[in-house]
């Protein structure tokens, strides 16, 4: 199995899996993409990108890193969106079972779903949390259950689901969205004050899943995405959500998704990593 790089640059004793508290997991695949294709590179991109990162972080006063940060082998050759499904379920039941904090890395959006079917088979009382550009509550897309465009459809079959930072969907998603659990891009840019935030923790349970795809933030800081939509978040306003989530919520894994790598915007590569490691070290935050 082809071997990918490491996350960070860290001493062996500190990436060793045996007692890493956290876990990579990379999962190149973009097979159902309908517009630019090269999500697949993604996950190598923000490992790449991870190894010139400042391993302390000023907001938490900590180095997240001590508490292990350990990277698998990639999921590859998943030849249908049933099998890579199936994979990721698999891997993260078993990163879950071993009190590990998994970290998905995509590869498109439907990579999260065997994520979300192992959190809420490990975890009750479960949220999946959405930092997105689009709905993606699809029911079908292009013949397929398993499409990016779908993945948070799959996901409320499991559990309560939270949206934020949506400003791109389809007519027919409107049926079954709860405006109640969404929050609109262009609502979050109407309170510069964030209350906002507190009214989302209102919503979610004890235990919450983060789902990121890149796309939530504005292009004009992370271009490099397949489906870029104008209007989107600010590095700020993700993080400062992030950090109420982890203070007030048990988040028990996350993925960061829709990375397309472009020649010269290492920028968003970079970014990724970042938001990555931000997210750590709110979330174990002494």
């Amino acid at each position: 199995m082809r071997k990918s790089s490491s996350f960070g640059d860290f001493e062996p004793h500190y990436t060793d899996f045996r007692t890493a508290q956290i876990v990579i997991l990379p999962v190149p695949y973009d097979q159902t993409s309908t517009w630019i294709k090269g999500a697949d590179k993604g996950p190598e991109a923000i490992l790449k990108a991870s190894k010139n990162l400042e391993f302390y972080d000023i907001l938490t006063d900590s180095e997240v890193f001590r508490k292990g940060i350990a990277t698998d082998a990639p999921v590859l050759d998943c030849p249908t969106p049933d099998e890579m499904v199936k994979q990721v379920r698999q891997r993260m039941l078993g990163y879950f079972q071993k009190g590990k904090f998994p970290v998905l890395l995509g590869g498109e959006h439907s990579v999260s779903i065997g994520a979300f079917q192992a959190a809420a088979q490990s975890f009750s009382n479960l949220t999946v949390l959405q930092l997105d550009a689009h709905a993606d509550t699809r029911e079908e897309y292009e013949g397929s259950i398993y499409n990016h465009a779908c993945v948070m459809a799959r996901a409320r079959q499991l559990c309560p689901i939270v949206q934020a930072g949506i400003r791109s969907m389809d007519s027919c998603e409107k049926p079954a969205l709860d405006k109640t659990r969404v929050f609109f891009a262009h609502q979050i840019a109407a309170d510069p004050q964030r209350r906002w935030i507190d009214t989302l923790l209102s919503l979610l349970t004890d235990n919450v899943y983060l789902t990121i795809d890149l796309d939530v933030f504005d292009p004009s800081l992370m271009p490099a995405t397949g489906t870029p939509e104008p209007g989107g978040l600010g590095w700020y306003e993700v993080i400062s959500l992030i950090e109420q989530v982890c203070r007030h919520r048990n988040v028990i894994g996350m993925d960061v998704v829709e990375l397309c790598p472009r020649e010269h915007l290492w920028a968003s590569d970079f970014l990724a990593a970042k938001l990555i490691y931000q997210t750590l070290s709110f979330r174990f935050r002494d």
